[in-house]
């Protein structure tokens, strides 16, 4: 059974994507699910995280966010039965590609595919939705009346970030890196204020804010979220955060797989992403579907944070 894997050479530098012929599927058992998949969306390997993790292997499978229909069930899976359309996010030790034809997976890794919901719209949501909640419900506490600035709003986990937001009845500020993306913005939702001026219009590069000018911005009782993990606060930067009771929180979806203490609460969050997903709160910022032939060169494009838009592929 073919299916895309990450190679990584001796110097630990190259990244090259390949095509691997594996071992047929082993028989299903226990709590294990065969799912035949539709789509799968690519997103990048961090191959700083697996290295903490002690995970790194000569080949990693590569497509982890699936959405397809169940083959196969094992003798003690009790969520689902054989025809249910599923989609989930495939754990990091995974041996199994989730661009190949079928694979095994625990039950606790998937949920529910709402009918309405397309398969490329629920594997190209699933992980943005997950990014979005942990950072709004989990690390920030959202409540109705607050203020959330959202830093490249037209990304795709910038456009769920926002939905979210809005739904959970906040004001959402956004910035965003070109005209092009102020106008998926206005279309998506022509409530979101944007930081905008005209001087930016002839900026080619996109211009990072400085840490201190965030922690400026934070109300009282403010938070930043943030996904840089080699953030370093200077001392009057903390002064600043401890007189406004501000905190900065570190923002690791991963987090759900690297524990299973939280696997209730996990697997909530999935079947709420396709609800919203199914009733319209979310739209997913996705490209044109991928063939899967072309999975190699987009999943490059992915990896060197290339690609505006979700890429998913159709199998």
């Amino acid at each position: 059974m073919k299916g895309l894997y990450w190679q990584q050479d001796s110097s630990g530098e190259e990244i090259d994507f390949v095509f691997l012929e594996k071992d047929n599927l082993p028989v299903v058992r226990d709590n294990y699910v065969k799912v035949q998949v539709k789509a799968c969306a690519l997103s990048r390997i961090d191959k700083k995280l697996l290295s903490d993790i002690k995970m790194e292997k000569e080949f990693l499978p590569v497509g982890r966010e699936i959405a397809g229909v169940v083959l196969e069930i094992g003798n003690k899976v009790s969520s689902f039965q054989p025809h249910d359309d599923v989609v989930g996010i495939l754990p990091l030790d995974s041996e199994d590609s989730g661009l190949s034809e079928v694979i095994l997976i625990h039950e606790h890794y998937l949920a529910h595919k709402p009918e309405k919901v397309s398969w490329l719209e629920s594997a190209g949501t699933i992980r943005d939705g997950v990014r979005a909640y942990t950072a709004l419900h989990y690390l920030a506490y959202i409540s109705p009346g607050k203020t959330v600035l959202v830093m490249d709003g037209a990304s795709p986990f910038g456009t769920i970030a926002i939905q979210l937001a809005q739904h959970r009845g906040a004001k959402v500020i956004a910035t965003v890196y070109s005209p092009e993306d102020r106008q998926y913005l206005e279309r998506l939702t022509p409530s979101v204020v944007r930081l905008y001026s005209k001087e930016n219009e002839a900026t080619s590069q996109p211009l990072l804010p400085h840490k201190h000018d965030i922690i400026t911005l934070l109300s009282v009782g403010g938070h930043w979220i943030t996904t840089e993990e080699n953030l370093q606060l200077d001392p009057p930067d903390s002064r600043c955060l401890f007189l406004k009771g501000a905190t900065v929180s570190f923002l690791n979806d991963e987090v759900w797989n690297l524990s299973n203490m939280q696997q209730g609460k996990y697997l909530c969050i999935l079947e709420d992403i396709m609800d919203k997903l199914s009733s319209g709160i979310f739209r997913a910022h996705l490209d044109e579907p991928v063939p899967l032939y072309e999975a190699k060169v987009s999943m490059e494009m992915v990896q060197k944070n290339q690609a505006r838009k979700r890429q998913v592929v159709q199998l």
